[in-house]
């Protein structure tokens, strides 16, 4: 007899699911799965062909690729247990929309066909080499560690970690594959030994360092950060820093860590900020007029730090997430109006999201007039295939009062070397 807690939560599920169907239905729900590769006919299309004039693809690297699993191939990785019961049904709901964006098979890893951690990296490189025509250079992938939740006192706090990716299998994947990938580090700057395991995640390649404040319980205006911001800046690691209200990964309570003007500390000593999501959803609060000051959309924070001309070539924002159908209408109209800021745009994709089809309604950004419907109708088929593919098009083709992001935002790589 299924508990009351149970049923709850199967009707939570049911509810979100016929949500979904409701706003998302133009793409569907669930992601097929199709091979990464195109089919010759959409291979030629002359619209998914347009996407790479005017872009080397050996100069775009993803700076925002989050390498997830579960640990089954001795990785070492982390997934919170709560996200695989149906007593926490948005946990649970989650986990199987990231699976499935990932066409990650788990019924094969559990008879001992193919690891989780293996099918995922497996499908990453076979999409990324789908990007591009055959005998062209490709791409790279930046594939991000996540250190744990941590206390004051730097100890981690699994119980409050959606993930934990640690730096050892991330190493050992770029190792594998150096022409598709480069990593990125996540140290938590309370750990007791943050300074020792930041020079050695630079001696081992590292291109930058991931913190997402929310989750993992930072607060980036704190001066127990100043030590860590020093080595940052003296090894000239830029710092990606997650801006504005996170949804995917648990840090409800925390969210004004992810101010974007608490990052005003690390600017003034000298660390290169790339703020995720260019900010792009939630409110924070407005700090300049005091610690009780009025909530402020968190893009016109970002926004408000961009135009400060000390920090020019110094703050940047990425824009994974921003056609996520809970961003669009704050993020489209700024990226797109604010072409003086060049190349301190780059080009992010968060993946695996944008391989969770419901995120997405190009319905609504064709009826918006930011893509056309050939366009749309193009972009939806090659979704079914390449979700990698699928987040370059969408922000290299779409467009408003004549305006589009330039080509400089998706070369990428000169930030990173």
């Amino acid at each position: 007899m299924p508990t009351r807690r149970t049923l709850i939560s199967l009707a939570a599920l049911g509810g979100a699911g016929w949500a979904a169907s409701r706003w998302y239905a133009d793409q569907g729900i669930m992601n097929p799965c199709l091979p990464s590769g195109l089919p010759e006919e959409l291979q030629k299309n002359e619209i998914v062909q347009s996407v790479w004039e005017g872009i080397d693809p050996a100069h775009l690297w993803d700076c925002h690729v989050h390498l997830v699993g579960v640990g089954d191939a001795n990785s070492g990785a982390y997934t919170n247990p709560k996200m695989e019961k149906l007593s926490h049904p948005w946990q649970y709901l989650q986990r199987k929309f990231y699976f499935n964006a990932t066409c990650v098979d788990e019924s094969a890893a559990s008879a001992g066909l193919k690891h989780v951690d293996v099918q995922y990296i497996d499908r990453l490189r076979d999409q990324l080499k789908g990007m591009v025509p055959a005998g062209t250079a490709t791409p790279k992938l930046m594939l991000m560690a996540f250190d744990w939740h941590r206390n004051e006192r730097g100890e981690p706090v699994p119980e409050r970690s959606t993930f934990m990716m640690p730096h050892d299998w991330v190493v050992q994947v770029v190792r594998q594959y150096p022409d598709d990938f480069e990593w990125t580090a996540s140290v938590h700057p309370y750990r007791p030994d943050a300074i020792e395991a930041l020079r050695e995640a630079h001696a081992n390649g590292a291109r930058a360092v991931k913190w997402l404040p929310a989750a993992q319980g930072m607060d980036p205006a704190s001066a127990r950060c100043d030590p860590f911001y020093k080595t940052l800046a003296e090894l000239n690691l830029p710092l990606i820093v997650h801006g504005g209200e996170e949804q995917a990964v648990e840090g409800a309570q925390y969210q004004e860590l992810c101010n974007p003007l608490r990052l005003r500390r690390a600017l003034d000593l000298g660390v290169r900020i790339i703020v995720a999501h260019v900010a792009s959803l939630g409110t924070s609060i407005d700090l300049d007029q005091g610690e009780s000051g009025p909530q402020k959309p968190a893009i016109k924070l970002f926004e408000r730090l961009m135009d400060v001309p000390e920090y020019e070539g110094q703050l940047f924002g990425d824009l994974s997430a921003i056609t996520q159908r809970n961003r669009i209408k704050t993020a489209l109209p700024l990226v797109l109006r604010r072409d003086d800021w060049g190349g301190r745009l780059l080009h992010a994709t968060d993946y695996p999201l944008p391989g969770v089809m419901a995120l997405f309604s190009l319905r609504w950004l064709t009826g918006e007039g930011y893509l056309t419907k050939e366009e749309s109708k193009v972009i939806t088929e090659v979704h079914q295939h390449n979700a990698l593919l699928f987040d370059l098009m969408v922000k290299r083709l779409m467009k408003k009062d004549g305006k589009r992001l330039a080509p400089s935002v998706f070369e990428t790589r000169h930030v990173f070397t």
